[in-house]
């Protein structure tokens, strides 16, 4: 008879781990341990991540060892990132993180069904594989990047869909940030809706 799974033997697909400072939108400027698993199948052309891409690349950790990893840091927030997350089944995952009192943010293109318990969902809806239906309503935080001038449209269209106390945030793709950024600051002033969220990891040069 096959053992049932703990989290000793559960794994995932890790493509990096390490403490931080949260760079983008809602959270920004605050302490977090980043957890950046393997796998996407969204393949957006300016991800800056495509390494990530390929699950199999990347060394399978156990969900016990994760959690001890982030025990030995002072970190209180934990953010779950890829590739695109929501590949894996996160349910163990967070599970053992908020056993230890950690609190589990997920950033996600929602491309696929929501498993885990989140304190925060940060749903970054990407057109390239678009969100599923049954995820949108979960968003605490959409944040749309924006590669061109269409990508007001899409956002609007994902803003109309998210609860009405889901924080809205535009940000502009990081090698085109000259060029969409001004856009980004006037569709802000005449849809005060929404937000400017800057990858300030980028500018201060962190993780």
């Amino acid at each position: 008879m096959t053992e049932p799974l703990t989290i000793s033997t559960q794994q995932l697909p890790v493509m990096e781990h390490f403490y931080t400072i949260q760079g983008e939108g809602s959270h920004q400027g605050r302490a977090a341990y980043f957890i950046r698993l393997g796998g996407c199948d969204v393949g957006c052309v300016w991800c800056d991540v495509k390494n990530s891409w390929d699950a199999t690349k990347h060394p399978l950790v156990s969900i016990e060892d994760l959690t001890k990893i982030v025990a030995s840091t002072p970190a209180k927030l934990v953010v779950i990132t890829g590739g695109e997350p929501l590949l894996h089944t996160l349910t163990a995952l967070t599970a053992s993180l908020q056993a230890k009192g950690f609190e589990t943010n997920i950033e996600t293109s929602g491309s696929h069904p929501l498993s885990g318990t989140w304190d925060w969902v940060c749903l970054s809806p990407k057109k390239f594989k678009a969100p599923l239906q049954e995820v949108v309503p979960f968003a605490n935080e959409l944040k749309v990047v924006i590669f061109n001038k269409s990508d007001f449209e899409w956002a609007e269209k994902y803003a109309a869909q998210v609860s009405s106390n889901c924080k809205l945030y535009l940000q502009p793709e990081w090698d085109k940030a000259s060029i969409v950024t001004p856009l980004i600051i006037d569709y802000i002033k005449a849809h005060p809706q929404w937000q400017l969220s800057l990858q300030i990891h980028k500018y201060i040069n962190v993780p």
